[in-house]
């Protein structure tokens, strides 16, 4: 499909830049198959669903991916994307002209990095040099991955060390955030549960690649970077009873999503899963796992717009959007929700 169908004019005062406080009270726009669209609070979410529905969420936990070093004279910044074993990184490296193999960078006085391998995508292998654990190093030399249309607006702070982790964040390892789960609270939860709603968790390390432009013309040349997830059979064989008793699968982000669709089989059956994916779904896709998506507002022409566009047809998710911008909802990482319901 063009690229461009994706595309929509977004005023740049519907970008968050410091997320709604308390994480619960962020508007919440539901879209419920052929129903009109409601306009809700986050904090309702234990009214909008249904005694027996299960979230899904995603544990993965935000590590200080951010890295600015110098090689020689030159300045170097590095955003780690994907772990290749211990001590090595892919890293998506700004000023990457200045950089060739076997070059070494030092992101502090005791930090320091490899330049080891150019990948065709421009990103390059990073190794760590010594013997303390990378996430050792990274705490003392790294800071926080804000999103671009974030940290080009302002400097991180103190807050973002908290207000950029989920209540879930568990297993370390993303350089992004899964940021449908940022609206949670533990009182949320435990309405949630009072409700009968139930709540399952996998773990998929985002990478950095989830905030790069799709630069194609056509999705058909787009190509997905790949991220690491995994899914227990235990996990797995509660959440297919669940979908055996007639209950709902609500992935609460894409990335939770993506690794659901990557585990399942054309039978509809979850499998334990732990590896690598790269699932780029675009609309067209038949969905295996899940019945619905809380999800945060994504940007134009993103893979994540072309994800909900999938799940909810073009012409409705052109709606949506359509109706969020013009009621002042706010747009992105520390953005607003929805619920994305497709019809059964």
């Amino acid at each position: 499909m063009r690229v461009d169908l994706f595309d929509f004019d977004l005023p740049t005062e519907n970008i968050a830049l410091r997320p709604a406080r308390p994480r619960d009270a962020a508007r919440f726009l539901v879209a419920d198959g052929a129903a009109p669209l409601a306009d809700h609070h986050v904090r309702d979410l234990p009214e909008v669903l249904t005694p027996g529905d299960v979230l899904v969420f995603n544990d993965t936990r935000v590590i200080p991916a951010q890295l600015e070093g110098r090689r020689g004279e030159a300045r170097i910044g590095a955003t780690l994307h994907k772990r290749l074993d211990l001590r090595r990184w892919q890293a998506f490296v700004r000023n990457a002209k200045r950089l060739k193999a076997g070059d070494r960078i030092a992101f502090s006085a005791d930090v320091e990095a490899i330049a080891e391998e150019r990948w065709a995508d421009g990103s390059w292998t990073l190794a760590f040099q010594g013997d303390e654990p990378v996430e050792v190093l990274l705490e003392r030399a790294g800071r926080m991955p804000l999103p671009p249309y974030i940290a080009g607006k302002r400097d991180t702070d103190e807050a973002d060390q908290s207000d950029y982790q989920t209540m879930f964040a568990r297993e370390k390892g993303a350089v992004a955030a899964p940021t449908a789960a940022l609206h949670f609270t533990p009182e949320l939860v435990d309405r949630l549960a009072a409700a009968g709603i139930g709540r399952e968790t996998l773990t998929l390390h985002v990478g950095a690649g989830t905030f790069l432009p799709v630069k194609a013309d056509d999705t058909t040349d787009h190509q997905m970077h790949s991220e690491w997830g995994r899914i227990d059979a235990e996990t797995a064989d509660r959440l297919n009873a669940v979908r055996a008793r007639g209950g709902r699968l609500i992935a609460v982000g894409t990335t939770s999503l993506r690794l659901l669709e990557s585990a399942t089989g054309e039978d509809g059956v979850i499998r334990p899963f732990e590896g690598d994916t790269a699932i780029f779904i675009t609309p067209g896709y038949r969905f295996k796992a899940i019945d619905g998506l809380m999800t945060n507002f994504h940007l134009p022409k993103s893979t994540l717009f072309m994800l909900v566009s999938a799940l909810m047809g073009l012409e409705k998710m052109q709606a949506v959007y359509a109706h969020a911008i013009a009621n002042g909802y706010r747009f992105y990482s520390y953005g607003d929700s929805s619920l994305l319901l497709p019809a059964r």
